[in-house]
């Protein structure tokens, strides 16, 4: 396995939009650490799969470097980096039988026979195949044929790293949970460095140790899925996980309050001066997740009107209006719901965005800010 070193990396598609600026990857500069276990997450066209197809070879930069430990890879093929890649539809050959398909990559690289019948065998154990290891995968179904192609992926002990391009897209539901618990548990024992792109946070947050959330071209945030909900770097972060996803109110700063459509409220005193310094000018806007925001009695927090309430078994999700700003609010499956309501939020729960990114609200952040030395 092998330490992935992104070294400035920028791309765009052709020396025109270059020339223009206009890149489909933004400048990223990050390390996947040997035998970690990564999940690059964000919506179609964020640029995971230009990063990932950077890595793998099947894409050269406009700029920057790629580095495995410490050889530069850039220019070499997928090849010479001796990675192995699933994409996100099959990619086997029809005319050999299951069996073969696992077999071909090891046979390709002289391992010897009983080793390979040893991998083979466990690898179709392992996929659920056993029973069908001598059939042709020309008549499988979509799923088993994919069950293939990351069992071919896997069955290598020597890659440099295993990168996922949505490889479950075809699978079904009940499956998809089985081989990511597969995939999880392959990644424990044999400590494979694994990048695994995808666009639903599930699959990210279940399979991933460390969570790459990219936005338009960018690297908005590198986390635990516990980082990335109760600390968002980025409102998107904040938006795209979680179920319903972060409320983000726009507002103003006036004396110590935060003032959001029409009503004032009295921002936590660990923000202290920082909120009115650091956010000064921009576009301020106050997040907190559903989970924080509670129903009370009319009088008692700011006034909304609630629009529908979604019943999900375990809990509720109230639908409300502040103003003329949506907000969401998750209650317990028992709890009464006001005819007339105010909502509070949890004072330690409040994170403050300046132009979509963070403010930190750290004691000495307001100051360090003032003089330009953060941003």
């Amino acid at each position: 396995m092998a330490r992935i070193s992104l070294d400035h990396l920028r791309h765009a598609y052709t020396p025109g939009l270059a020339e223009a600026g206009i890149y489909a990857l933004r400048e990223v500069d990050h390390v996947f650490e040997d035998g970690g276990a990564y999940a690059l997450l964000g919506p179609s066209g964020c640029g995971k799969t230009t990063l990932l197809n950077i890595m793998s070879g099947l894409l050269t930069p406009s700029e920057g470097h790629v580095r495995f430990d410490e050889t530069d890879v850039t220019m070499l093929s997928p090849e010479a980096r001796n990675i192995a890649q699933v994409f996100q539809f099959p990619v086997i050959y029809d005319t050999m039988t299951v069996a073969e398909n696992l077999a071909f990559p090891l046979k390709n690289r002289r391992v010897p026979k009983d080793e390979i019948q040893r991998r083979v065998a466990d690898m179709l154990g392992r996929l659920g195949m056993t029973q069908k290891g001598k059939r042709k995968a020309r008549g499988l179904t979509a799923d088993e044929k994919q069950k293939i192609s990351l069992g071919r992926g896997l069955i290598r002990s020597d890659v440099a790293a295993i990168l996922f391009d949505e490889p479950l897209t075809v699978i079904d539901p009940h499956m998809k949970w089985q081989l990511r618990s597969e995939l999880k548990a392959l990644h424990k024992e044999f400590a494979m460095t694994m990048v695994y792109v995808t666009h639903d946070q599930t699959e990210a947050l279940t399979f991933a140790d460390k969570v790459v959330v990219m936005y338009e071209g960018e690297v908005v945030q590198i986390g635990t899925p516990e980082e990335l909900f109760e600390r968002p770097q980025h409102t998107f972060v904040g938006y795209f996980i979680g179920s319903p996803g972060m409320n983000v109110l726009p507002c103003a700063l006036e004396s110590g309050e935060a003032v959001v459509s029409g009503q004032r409220l009295r921002l936590p005193a660990h923000f202290g001066p920082a909120g009115g310094q650091m956010a000064q000018g921009r576009r301020i806007e106050l997040g907190i997740r559903p989970e924080f925001v509670s129903l009370v009695p009319r009088g008692e927090g700011l006034p909304v009107t609630i629009e529908r309430v979604e019943d999900v078994g375990s809990e509720k999700i109230v639908r409300a209006r502040l103003g003329d700003l949506p907000v969401s609010a998750i209650v317990k499956e028992d709890a009464s719901l006001p005819a007339e309501a105010d909502i509070a939020f949890a004072p330690h729960a409040l994170n403050l965005y300046s132009d979509s990114r963070l403010v930190d609200t750290t004691p000495g952040a307001a100051r360090a800010t003032a003089s330009g030395r953060t941003a």
